[in-house]
Parts: C-alpha cells; structure tokens; sequence
C-alpha cells in the first residue's frame, strides 16, 4: 500500500502542474489526502460510484475515477471541475496513481522475496522462478552485511541507509528483526572484500553511531549466485556474534576473518568446561591479577618474542621471565613454549566465550 506522504506529495505535484485540486478516498469513504480543504464530497456519491460499474463518472461538479490493482479497487480519486479538461487531467492522475501501487506492490514483493530468501524459507526452483519475475538477477555477485544497533532501529536508519546507497541502486536494505539492518550488496566486477570493508566503514560513519552505542556491523563471503546469498547472510550473523566476543574493538569484522574464533563459538558450553578445568585445574584466568593478564595480552600481541615484549612493557628483561615462570608454575604452562602458548590462547579465548554465554542467559 502507498503511504498517504507519497499520495499527497503525488498530488501537490500534479496540482502545481496542473492546476486543479485533487482527492484521494479509501472505499470506504475516508479521505486519505486532498490538496484543498474546500472538497464538499458526499460519502452517498462515493458510495454509489463505488458500487456501480463506471470506471468514471461525473458527479456534481467533480470527475470520480476508481483506481485498481488486478481488478481490486484500492482508490476513489476526485478532481475538482465538469469540463473535458478535468477529465484528461484526471484520467493522467489516475494513471500516475496506478504506476505508483504498481511499482510499490513490485517493491514489497521483492522485500518479502529477500527476506525469504534470507532466512532458507523458499525451494531452489522457487527461488529462480520468482527472481525471474521480480526482474532480479540471478548470476551475479553478492554479499549481505549486517548492521546492528543496540536500541531498536528507528524509521531514519533505515532510510539513511537507503540514501546512502540510492533509490535506483540493485542493492536490497530489509530487515528481519528490530535491531538489525540487512544489506544484500551487489559487487560490481573486479570488486573485492577490501571494498566491502571500505563500504563497511564508510557507511558505519556515515550513520554517525560508534561501538559505545551498541553498533556493531558484519559481512559474510562474497557469494556468486542468488540462492548463496542466505550463506553469506549465515556468516554475517556468525560474524556479528563472534565479533562482539573476540573483537570488540572493531567496527566493523568480516567472516573471512574471524580465525579460531569461529571453531570455539561452535563449541558446546560443557566441553568449554571440561576443557578449562584441565587446562587450569579448576582455576580461572580471571584468578591472575592485572599485572600478569597484561604480560600475556602483551607477550601474545609480540609473537612470544620477549625482548619486544619488555621494551613495550618498560620492564627489564629479566623481570619479564620471571613472570612467565611464575605462570609457568602456577599452570603448568610455559608460554615461550609455541605449543603451550597456543593451549593458553585458546583457553583464554573460550573463558571469553564461556562469559559472553553467560551473559545471553539473563
């Protein structure tokens, strides 16, 4: 259905043109726009022109004119004056409104054929067969990001996504929940994920919103075919949820990207458990104190290389081998150890992942 805004900017355009007064009636003889106040219509003539058969019809001075979409009468419009004139005009007007319940009806059904699409909720043929008739492309390459706000999303971000991509674009902005923006983005040829990343970012600032509103945007892999797009939006949203655990410090992170972080969000929570207890014996990295998660961020950020590792820290080198022996004791083990290094990473990884869990439970 047209909103009652573009109804009534439609009309003001055409009065200006034309000069002459408008009116848009529901069948049921409520007046949605008019461009004068002065419209004296009588709801028995609307009623009458509704039930009879006239596409048209004059009626105490005024043209009335039904307006369908397949054979369903969406419209009663009404033009002020009896003479030819006002009929051509009316009939052009009436046309106009037509081509707008068209294109906004071919609008919605491509919508609702993305969300669709987005979700796995439609067969393979159907896919091809109603892409087909919504003029949709089918062989072309695409990749859906995701744009999620904290609060729910209000009507301006969305249109100021819109925007931003341009009403002619064959780019799809939907939505299949209250926070989330989906941007099903069709990459031009020799595009690559650098571009999206620069989109991403582009378009995260264009919005004015940062990480400390509760903004976090995703993107999945570029994808070659439509019935993939719902793949790439799967890795959006997995990359959306793992962001927030193991990089929350971007604004925006990419699936391609999320390494081991990835494996561990699929990780059942009982096996995290099981896992951390042999790692730690029943203690938690939340036991060491700030001086010691510091040295491991820091001594994991420089490659397990120490002496760079003291530099950044100003401490001597020596002081630095201490601590890792001390941790060496304490969990048995030893960080300069490639191998035990990466049993720590990835312990510290799931405690984080385990948190994050705990925090969706309340």
């Amino acid at each position: 259905m047209i909103s009652n805004q573009v109804l009534q900017n439609t009309l003001e355009g055409l009065k200006e043109i034309s000069r002459t007064e408008f009116c848009v009636i529901d069948t049921d003889g409520k007046v949605l726009v008019s461009t004068s106040a002065d419209f004296a219509v009588q709801p028995s003539d609307i009623q009458a022109f509704v039930d009879s058969k006239a596409d048209s019809q004059l009626v105490r001075g005024y043209q009335y004119f039904k307006v369908s979409d397949d054979y369903q009468l969406e419209y009663i419009l009404v033009v002020y004056g009896d003479d030819e004139d006002s009929y051509m005009i009316g009939k052009l007007a009436a046309f106009q409104i037509q081509s707008l319940i068209v294109a906004y009806k071919e609008r919605f059904d491509k919508d609702s054929f993305i969300k669709n699409l987005l979700l796995d909720n439609l067969l393979l043929v159907d896919i091809y067969n109603r892409a087909k008739k919504l003029h949709i492309d089918a062989d072309v390459r695409r990749v859906v990001l995701i744009l999620e706000i904290d609060q729910e999303k209000d009507h301006s971000s969305v249109e100021t996504v819109k925007a931003y991509f341009g009403g002619k674009s064959k780019n799809f902005i939907t939505a299949v929940d209250e926070k989330s923006i989906i941007i099903v983005k069709e990459m031009e040829e020799g595009e690559t994920y650098d571009d999206v990343d620069k989109l991403a970012m582009s378009l995260y600032e264009s919005l004015g919103l940062s990480r400390e509103e509760g903004m976090h945007m995703a993107y999945g892999t570029i994808v070659n075919e439509l019935k993939e797009v719902s793949r790439s939006y799967k890795e959006a949203r997995m990359a959306l949820d793992v962001g927030k655990i193991f990089f929350a410090e971007k604004e925006v992170i990419a699936y391609s990207s999320l390494g081991i972080g990835r494996l561990i969000y699929q990780l059942p929570i009982p096996l995290c458990k099981m896992f951390i207890r042999e790692i730690f014996d029943g203690k938690s990295p939340d036991d060491f104190d700030e001086e010691t998660l510091v040295t491991i961020d820091k001594f994991f950020d420089n490659s397990l290389n120490v002496s760079e590792t003291s530099r950044q820290l100003y401490i001597h080198r020596n002081t630095l081998v201490y601590r890792l022996d001390k941790l060496q004791k304490s969990t048995g083990l030893d960080l300069r150890v490639f191998e035990d290094a990466i049993t720590f990473k990835i312990a510290l990884m799931v405690v984080r992942y385990m948190k994050y869990m705990e925090t969706l439970e309340y």
